[in-house]
């Protein structure tokens, strides 16, 4: 991720996803040379010069303030999430010198116990990289039952929710309309992207993606962002089938990053029946070397 140049390309990119008449200029028909709002017209519609916009755009100048950036978002028609990705660029690419890495994760005995107090829903603690960092019995059962339940506990280990989207062919399987979900899953990796540059272990995950799936390198170019606190998948699981389920994310308090996502179903529904029955089922054991489809693993 490269910081310098981070908030230029994604203003070249949104810009390049409009066009006059979704801002309201007039669309005389004449051949672009490029896709989308000229240079000269974003600026004009944001009030900056556009020589300083330029700059901008090619990483020359650095010191957009909150008002210019503000000004460039209602522009580019850019929504509060994207707003804020903006901001989070414009200060990345101001620092100098090395920040200090972030700390390992880890789930907190509280989380923990919050974890727990969610009995039978489905619940996951997922990290600033999306990296698995525990799980409840079901929502082991329910999103990676093919993988060691214990792996969560192995810092080096830890499934990532990024990679499995993508590079998992049974998660690729569980998800009915897997194109939604790995667009929420690259959005969310943007913000990430935007929150902590200096990760790197979140820019060897995003460097690894971007090498290995070609969906991925696709949807990452188009610099789209996503912070979903509730969304809705249809999922068929190899034990019980299809689900309609309502995914639900909630922030761990005093803990910058963490998020437990748990899932639920509408009462009295075939999901909800489908859910108290992999409750109950338990996880199935897979031999080592195993060809089910409970036994392929993808590691973190």
């Amino acid at each position: 991720m490269n910081k310098k140049t981070g908030l230029g390309e994604f203003l070249r990119m949104r810009r390049s996803q409009l066009q006059p008449a979704d801002v309201g200029l007039p669309d005389f028909g004449e051949r672009r040379r490029v896709p989308g709002l000229r240079r000269d017209e974003l600026a004009q519609l944001a009030g900056v010069g556009l020589s300083y916009y330029t700059r901008l755009e090619q990483g020359l100048s650095l010191n957009a303030s909150p008002e210019v950036l503000d000004a460039l978002a209602r522009a580019l028609g850019l929504d509060e999430v994207e707003r804020a990705h903006l901001h989070d660029l414009a200060r990345a690419s101001r620092r100098t010198g090395t920040r200090r890495r972030p700390a390992p994760e880890r789930a907190g005995d509280t989380t923990q116990q919050l974890l727990a107090a969610f009995g039978d829903a489905p619940a996951v603690v997922v990290g600033r990289r999306s990296d698995v960092l525990a799980w409840n019995r079901t929502g082991h059962a329910l999103f990676a039952g093919h993988l060691d339940p214990h792996i969560p506990d192995q810092p080096d280990q830890r499934p990532n929710t990024a990679r499995l989207v993508f590079l998992d062919a049974h998660t690729r399987d569980l998800y009915v309309d897997w194109p939604k979900k790995a667009r929420d899953v690259v959005g969310k990796l943007r913000l990430a992207a935007g929150q902590y540059p200096d990760d790197p272990r979140l820019a060897a995950l995003i460097g690894e993606l971007t090498m290995k799936s070609p969906e991925f390198a696709g949807m990452w170019s188009e610099h789209r962002v996503r912070k979903w606190d509730l969304a809705t998948y249809h999922m068929h699981h190899p034990l019980v089938g299809h689900m309609q389920l309502n995914l639900q994310t909630l922030n761990v308090p005093q803990v910058e990053g963490q998020r437990i996502v748990v899932a639920t179903a509408e009462a009295g529904t075939g999901s909800a029946a489908a859910l108290s029955l992999l409750a109950q089922a338990g996880v199935p054991s897979a031999k080592v070397g195993s060809h089910t489809p409970w036994s392929t693993s993808i590691r973190a």
